[in-house]
């Protein structure tokens, strides 16, 4: 497994731009005309003239000022759809290792590809990646996977040279007692050093960090979701950025099904040493724990222990939630919400709503 590398880079302090308006002055005198269906008769030469026009001020002409949305997001300079299908990128795989251990049931591996600074992606984006060979069900080349991105935007080798990825290989039984392998997956956890990849993107704005770096973020993941959350701690604990230091409450609950497939769980620990009132890792391990009513321990179990203490986070405006992993997890997340919420008289889908306007809440299942 690859170790966790500390960089320290000096990177521009990011600006943004304000808008400013100020009122217009208008003397009276000052008019302007704008065609209006109003007609007024008048005689030029003894000539009947039709006239249209209407008079107006240059305050009632003008078209009242829109003030543009600011994101509570990390968006400005976010490149997307760099490389597309038809011309992707040709990396090359540097490092690929199993993460799992040997009785987990599947195998994930972490795998980190060459970029040479030419895929600008951000923490919480992701990128396509097309499998060699050809789909025999139509005869053409296959069809891009994506993958959230498992690297800070420095990369894991703290050059901005590379980007890496945390993917499980999918292998299945189907209906006929047919052993199946999924295509991408599995052409990825096969992949050897020095092997070329080709890779589209990066995409994908939902999963953006916070630019506040005192806000509370909430990680919750299963499995391979774990991908977008390693991204955004490296950048928080093992980086130095001039434009950003993170000072806020990173809390992270994963789940997976046994403690051999918990994913980067040294890398997590390393963080709690360097900085233990910044995060709280919370793991939620379904076929070896119990909560106290003898229920298997699924996410969703594991945040009930801390519902009140959530549900108050919530109300604040810089508590931000990330969702990343099985569809499966969103239902039994909003059940402890919506009767949380219920206790203060809130209607939790309404108030979800807010969230997601607010880009406080973000989703990314499948």
């Amino acid at each position: 497994m690859a170790a966790a590398v500390s960089v320290a880079v000096s990177l521009p302090s990011s600006k943004s731009t304000l808008i400013s308006t100020r009122p217009s002055l208008l003397s009276q005198d000052r008019v302007s005309f704008t065609k209006v269906p109003y007609y007024k008769n008048v005689s030029t030469n003894g000539k009947p003239l039709s006239i249209r026009a209407q008079i107006t001020t240059e305050a009632e002409a003008a078209a009242p000022a829109k003030v543009e949305k600011v994101s509570k997001k990390q968006e400005e300079g976010v490149v997307t759809n760099k490389y597309k299908p038809k011309e992707p990128y040709i990396g090359r795989c540097l490092l690929n290792t199993k993460i799992t251990g040997d009785d987990a049931p599947g195998e994930t591996w972490h795998m980190v590809f060459s970029t040479e600074g030419e895929i600008p992606y951000r923490e919480g984006q992701s990128i396509g990646v097309i499998p060699d060979g050809i789909d025999p069900k139509n005869g053409k080349p296959h069809k891009l996977r994506l993958y959230s991105i498992a690297s800070s935007a420095l990369g894991d080798f703290g050059d901005s040279k590379t980007v890496s990825l945390c993917v499980k290989r999918l292998v299945y039984t189907n209906d006929k007692g047919e052993e199946v392998k999924g295509v991408c997956s599995n052409f990825l956890c096969d992949l050897k050093p020095g092997a070329e990849v080709q890779i589209t993107g990066p995409v994908g704005k939902e999963m953006l960090m916070p630019k506040d770096p005192n806000a509370t973020v909430i990680m919750l993941a299963t499995g391979t979701g774990i991908a977008p959350f390693r991204s955004f701690m490296w950048k928080m604990f093992f980086e130095k950025h001039e434009d950003y230091q993170f000072n806020g409450l990173a809390w992270l609950f994963l789940g997976v099904p046994t403690s051999s497939s918990l994913l980067y769980k040294e890398e997590f620990e390393k963080m709690k040493e360097m900085k233990p009132d910044n995060l709280r890792v919370d793991f939620a391990v379904s076929r070896e724990q119990t909560n106290e009513k003898g229920e298997k321990m699924y996410i969703q179990t594991r945040m009930a222990q801390y519902d009140r203490e959530l549900w108050e986070l919530l109300k604040k405006d810089n508590t931000f939630v990330y969702m990343c992993g099985l569809k499966g997890m969103e239902k039994g997340i909003d059940d402890i919400m919506t009767t949380l919420a219920a206790e203060d008289g809130i209607e939790w889908a309404t108030y979800k709503k807010q969230l997601k306007k607010e880009g406080q809440w973000n989703v990314e299942v499948y």
